[in-house]
């Protein structure tokens, strides 16, 4: 069996938003966590927004899955 893809999830920039990569490679910037499911969807692992939340998967760097930066978007 393989070992789940290491996810990323960058610390808020500046202008809003976290950059989201899995396995080294960038997926896009997520301005919530709707966006996070539908990068690691289209990378092949189907999670529900809710489970990104708690995921023990991903990596949340600097801050959790409640704080997009300074334009958060619904």
């Amino acid at each position: 069996m393989s070992q789940p893809l290491p996810v990323i999830v960058s610390p808020p920039s500046p202008t809003g938003g976290r950059r989201v990569r899995v396995d080294g490679e960038i997926l896009g910037l997520a301005y919530n966590l709707g966006d996070v499911a539908e990068f690691l969807r289209r990378a092949g692992m189907e999670m529900e927004p809710v489970q990104v939340a708690v995921s023990p998967l991903i990596d949340w760097r600097g801050v959790g899955p409640e704080y997009w930066g300074p334009e958060t978007r619904a």
